[in-house]
């Protein structure tokens, strides 16, 4: 009987499944669209229609307009007919749904208007990585990092690498991305100075400190950066490695164990500029500019903004005097550091760095008005022109970081007309590029389906909106707003890949973090890494789904997305992909 029971259960919900693929489906955007941005909703089908229609009707179900679709060029498995409908006309604030003309077909309701401030809820999950001292748990963490490998100072030194953030769902720390994320925090305070909360004081505990949230966070990171920077000829760029990676984990329960016992000292390893590892994994590395100039580029950046604070004048000169020694070092030694692996093959594969030192001198140069920074800057920048990710078909794990050049948008910034015509030049040239790609399938979008897709993605959407800026066309609008739309819900799975946003729709749940794992706690704000080109998702070592594939009868068949927290390629959130959302957030929100 129970065997009878089993096969009824499967041929059930194989049936289901089979009725999911044939039945026309509407992909929305679920966070919604901003009233002045380009709108448009996706008809799949595995049938043709012949003139397609969806009825836009507002919450009460009063009808707004007939929309007629248009067949896309192509299409993703499962579905073998795709039709788009734009209906940019409708700017009216207010909530919505599409249905069929016969009504048995529905979307999910979405608003029109301008986006909550989720950008604060990026902050808040950016929080909770905090390392030291974590907010979220209440608990201290991580007091004994770290020991010096690699550096000036023998081998097994301690030097005070304390604080900064988890970088992911595990503990490690770098500053590959610390620095990007940190510079992110600042660039969106930058944007509207009196738009963001005071909530929580510097401890990240409830109550206000008359210091805005997103620079509590802000100087959190800035502090940590000044840490691995002790002296004028030291940088550290990476605590622990992935020896860190025995489990789920609350911080302040650390089983790792480096040689000292676990819950102990962890390296922090120097940058030298040669490939290092301390197992038979070697990094790849020709210099430190990649992070001497960022963190330089991200610490001119802090000192922008707090030496306009009151009580903050003396942080911030420390910050830019520490951005000055950065800056030599870089210059010293051009060329990229990697992060670093022990047990694993897999690590942050950075090779580019005069995006970074071009990003610091045009900072250097505003804040000094020194004409050599403004030649450095020039020179960077025409040695990184419009190299980047959006070039190529494919890339290594983050192989061109970060994946927008802020150093193209700082020489714009500051530059002369031949400058900005340069610099406009370079970024079209990208986005050219990704639109070329975008023109190649139904949902729009043009970033590669390599690991950490979504942080790809929301770098275009990000890319997108600072060509606006610099020229005033809206020329990208489109492609700028197909990406966020992946981002929020139009897409194969009709899912949101950030963790509950937008409320009450389908966003990443089982996540690869231990706040999940251990407390069954959901933060809200992070972006999961995305969706993987199944030709590598069926490589990643150690992954083996914990359940069924929720997603199973909508899976295209070239890209794969689990949520599933056994599933770290796809959905565990990161720390700089979450702050990769920051700038786009606040401007669809600044309607």
């Amino acid at each position: 009987m129970k065997r009878i029971i089993i096969l009824w259960i499967f041929t059930f919900l194989c049936f289901s499944r089979s009725i999911a693929q044939e039945s026309p489906t509407i992909r929305i955007n679920l966070g919604g669209y901003p009233s002045d941005m380009p709108k448009q909703a996706l008809l799949l089908s595995n049938q043709a229609i012949k003139k397609p229609v969806l009825l836009l009707k507002t919450s009460s179900g009063e009808l707004v307009k007939a929309f007629e679709g248009t067949q896309s060029k192509s299409s993703w498995h499962p579905f073998s007919h795709y039709y788009a409908f734009d209906f940019s006309e409708v700017s009216q604030k207010g909530s919505y749904y599409f249905e069929t003309k016969n009504g048995k077909i529905k979307s999910q309701a979405f608003q029109i208007g301008a986006y909550p401030d989720w950008q604060e809820d990026v902050v808040s999950f950016i929080r909770t990585q905090r390392c030291g001292f974590n907010p979220f748990t209440g608990e201290f963490c991580h007091q004994l990092d770290g020991l010096s490998f690699f550096g000036l100072r023998e081998d097994s030194t301690r030097i005070d690498a304390t604080g900064g953030w988890h970088d992911a769902g595990d503990q490690l720390k770098y500053l590959i991305t610390s620095s990007n994320t940190t510079a992110r925090l600042l660039m969106a305070y930058q944007m509207d100075p009196d738009g963001y909360m005071d909530q929580v004081n510097a401890r990240g505990l409830p109550g206000p400190n008359q210091l805005s949230d997103i620079l509590d966070e802000a100087k959190w990171g800035l502090e940590w950066i000044l840490k691995l920077h002790p002296s004028p000829n030291e940088l550290y760029h990476q605590v622990a490695d992935d020896r860190d990676h025995r489990g789920f984990k609350l911080p302040h329960e650390e089983n790792a164990d480096y040689g000292w016992g676990s819950n102990s000292f962890r390296p922090a390893y120097f940058a030298t500029g040669e490939p290092q590892g301390l197992s038979k994994y070697q990094s790849q590395a020709t210099g430190i500019a990649n992070l001497a100039g960022r963190s330089a580029a991200t610490l001119v950046l802090g000192y922008e903004v707090f030496n306009q604070i009151e009580g903050y004048e003396v942080f911030a000169q420390s910050c830019l005097e520490s951005a000055h020694s950065l800056y030599e070092m870089g210059k010293k030694q051009e060329g990229y550091q990697q992060g670093n692996s022990f047990g694993a093959p897999y690590r942050y594969e950075e090779n580019t760095w005069a995006d970074d030192m071009e990003w610091a001198a045009a900072k250097l140069y505003k804040v000094t008005k020194k004409p050599e920074f403004l030649e450095d800057a020039r020179r960077y920048g025409d040695l990184i022109a419009a190299w980047s990710w959006m070039e190529r078909d494919s890339a290594s794990h983050y192989e061109m970081y970060p994946y927008v050049n802020m150093g193209h948008y700082a020489l714009w910034q500051v530059g002369d007309e031949e400058d900005k015509e340069k610099m406009v030049n370079y970024y079209e040239q990208n986005l050219q590029k990704i639109h070329s790609r975008a023109d190649q399938n139904p949902y729009g979008v043009g970033h590669l389906f390599i690991w950490c897709s979504n942080n790809l993605a929301a770098a275009v959407a990000t890319q997108a909106m600072l060509y606006e800026e610099m020229t005033g066309s809206k020329k990208y609008r489109p492609l700028l707003q197909n990406h966020v739309n992946w981002l929020l819900g139009l897409n194969p799975w009709s899912s949101s890949m950030i963790t509950e946003i937008p409320e009450n729709a389908d966003t990443p749940v089982d996540v690869h973090m231990p706040f999940w794992k251990i407390l069954n706690k959901s933060v809200k704000g992070s972006l999961v890494d995305g969706p993987l080109w199944s030709t590598i998702h069926q490589q990643m070592l150690g992954i083996s789904p914990s359940s069924p594939d929720e997603y199973a009868h909508l899976q295209p068949q070239h890209i794969k997305y689990l949520d599933d927290w056994a599933d770290y390629s796809t959905n565990e959130p990161t720390l700089d992909g979450s702050a990769e959302l920051l700038l786009i957030l606040k401007f669809l929100s600044n309607e």
